[in-house]
């Protein structure tokens, strides 16, 4: 039987996902949220395991991470607690997002928005925008319709790691990418337990979100991946008018 998305890969996402660059993008962000005076109050969307709130809070930030995923959440938790970050991680879907108090920013970390479907992504904009405080800053970034169609879509990707392996089976299906993965984690005792996922991931062009967001009152600047090439990625950086 096939799990929902990240009830397979949700307690291993940060350690297979190690050679993304971790800290120069926790950095980028970081310096980014500076130089456009964010303030220091904000919620990190789709925190996954939690490295970016992590990051944020030991930059001096107050941040709550939020994600769909319950195995996302507790290794976030755990993560955390090991070492030593006072963070508070809670369920949360930006499509259907409500927050006590407004912040001043909201960040959406490493495909988040690739997981909204086409036919949602001005609710989930909407949604932000009516929990952002005025002027709030709201950034995050989508992988590229070259990555998804030429890179990922129909193509098989496996890791064989010391803890945990993954085969990750993609089919490119118009406007989407379905992702069945197949996740083996070792045990305490040596032998290991599988789990298996499907995962959808949405194609997003630049110009679709420019205009999501403008519609719903944005002003928005696009740039690549830490501030380079939009190749493989688009960085959106939108403030609250």
């Amino acid at each position: 039987m096939t799990g929902k998305p990240y009830s397979a890969l949700g307690g291993a996402f940060e350690y297979l996902n190690d050679d993304c660059g971790y800290d120069e993008w926790s950095q980028y962000l970081i310096k980014k949220l500076k130089s456009l005076n964010a303030g220091r109050v904000g919620v990190d969307m789709g925190c996954g395991n939690g490295y970016f709130t992590r990051a944020l809070i030991r930059a001096g930030y107050s941040v709550i991470g939020m994600d769909v995923s319950e195995e996302m959440l507790s290794a976030a938790v755990e993560i955390a607690r090991r070492e030593g970050v006072r963070a508070e991680f809670l369920y949360g879907d930006i499509t259907k997002l409500k927050l006590n108090a407004k912040p001043d920013f909201i960040v959406a970390v490493n495909d988040c928005l690739n997981y909204v479907p086409q036919t949602k992504l001005a609710a989930a904009f909407s949604k932000v925008c009516q929990n952002l405080k005025n002027g709030g800053l709201f950034i995050f970034d989508i992988s590229s319709e070259q990555k998804l169609r030429g890179d990922i879509g129909n193509n098989l990707f496996a890791d064989d790691g010391e803890e945990v392996t993954y085969l990750w089976f993609n089919e490119l299906a118009g406007d989407k990418i379905n992702m069945d993965i197949t996740v083996f984690t070792r045990g305490a005792d040596g032998k290991y337990t599988r789990a298996d996922e499907r995962q959808t991931q949405y194609i997003h062009s630049e110009n679709d979100v420019v205009s999501a967001l403008e519609s719903i009152g944005f002003k928005v600047e696009t740039e690549g991946h830490l501030g380079g090439t939009k190749e493989k990625r688009i960085n959106f950086i939108c403030r609250k008018i």
